[in-house]
């Protein structure tokens, strides 16, 4: 009867924990957390602004970038006000199945910006290796047509994540060492044989992430292959500063979410805060940097940051200077 009770009180709510043995820092790291998320929002609708307004920049390359900015405004906007809300007000739970719906979106956000990132890589290949082939290949109906089916792949492919833990008995504990929801870390508090599930879960992790990561490491050999025939280092050199800031994107994004897989699924003796930082790291620090940079390795977005800045204080600037406010 015991074991009953607390199976459904399992299926009712759970506890975030936060960062297991900083509890007592958790004010403080909340600073980053905040600093994080307003650079993320801020520079993911000032890129969406500027590539909307800018005709120049209505290309295949930044089309794709709008969605990728799309999907992180929605990851960051799913995690991190729960995430603050635990560190300011100690606000630990949350109900099951809103913890599975954060879990869900989380990891099916999380395939369709690794989707978008090897969209991202078709068009620099197709751009650089058959140029006069690319307005003709990536024509609007087929960026849509690709935009709609990465969505698909990953709304679909992590739609049986939370049935698949819906239904166990979460008898071990109601207490998620973690920050946010998360597929293993809720299957860590399952009582009945997980085998299946976690076999799942890393069969899926291939299938969205490993799978994409090949072809976009096979793009840029090729894109190596036709940068280093041409004629002159000045051509060269021109043609790879077009695919500086996608290699930087491909870097922040797959370097934590391979170091969160692993440490994971084989990292037993690391020591949990460290597993939640990699995993923390993972889920903010790519929406964040992603706007920064392309705004800063980008001329077009640079140019058009600036601009609607100058804009937007000019418009400040007309307001404070109007006969209403001066006889205020």
């Amino acid at each position: 009867m015991l074991d009953h009770n607390r199976s459904n009180l399992q299926l009712t709510t759970f506890l975030l924990l936060g960062i297991p043995g900083l509890e007592d820092a958790h004010l403080w790291i909340s600073i980053p957390f905040c600093l994080v998320y307003l650079l993320s929002l801020m520079g993911n609708v000032a890129l969406l602004l500027i590539i909307k307004t800018d005709r120049k920049l209505h290309e295949p390359m930044y089309f794709f970038l709008c969605m990728l900015s799309v999907a992180d405004l929605m990851l960051t906007s799913s995690t991190l006000p729960k995430i603050l809300s635990l560190f300011w007000f100690n606000d630990r739970e949350i109900y099951f199945e809103a913890c599975l719906t954060q879990m869900y979106f989380i990891h099916s956000l999380s395939t369709m910006e690794s989707g978008f990132i090897l969209a991202m890589a078709f068009d620099r290949f197709v751009a650089i290796c058959h140029p006069l082939r690319h307005s003709t290949i990536l024509t609007p109906e087929v960026i849509v047509g690709l935009g709609l089916l990465i969505v698909f792949r990953g709304a679909v492919l992590l739609s049986p994540h939370p049935f698949l833990l819906r239904w166990l008995s979460y008898c071990k504990t109601n207490v998620i060492s973690h920050t946010y929801c998360e597929f293993m870390a809720l299957i860590k508090l399952v009582c009945s044989e997980t085998r299946i599930r976690r076999a799942y879960s890393v069969i899926v992790a291939f299938l969205t992430g490993g799978l994409d990561f090949i072809p976009i490491i096979c793009s840029y050999v090729l894109i190596l292959l036709t940068v280093f025939n041409l004629p002159s280092k000045a051509a060269r050199l021109k043609t790879l500063s077009t695919c500086v800031s996608h290699v930087w994107v491909i870097l922040v994004f797959y370097t934590p979410a391979f170091f969160s897989f692993l440490t994971h699924r084989f990292g037993h003796h690391i020591a949990p805060p460290v597993h939640i930082f990699i995993a923390n790291i993972y889920l903010l620090i790519p929406p964040m940097m992603n706007p920064i940079i392309y705004g800063v390795k980008t001329k077009r977005i640079r140019e058009g940051f600036l601009k609607f800045l100058t804009i937007k204080c000019v418009q400040l600037c007309k307001v404070c200077e109007s006969p209403d406010n001066q006889q205020r």
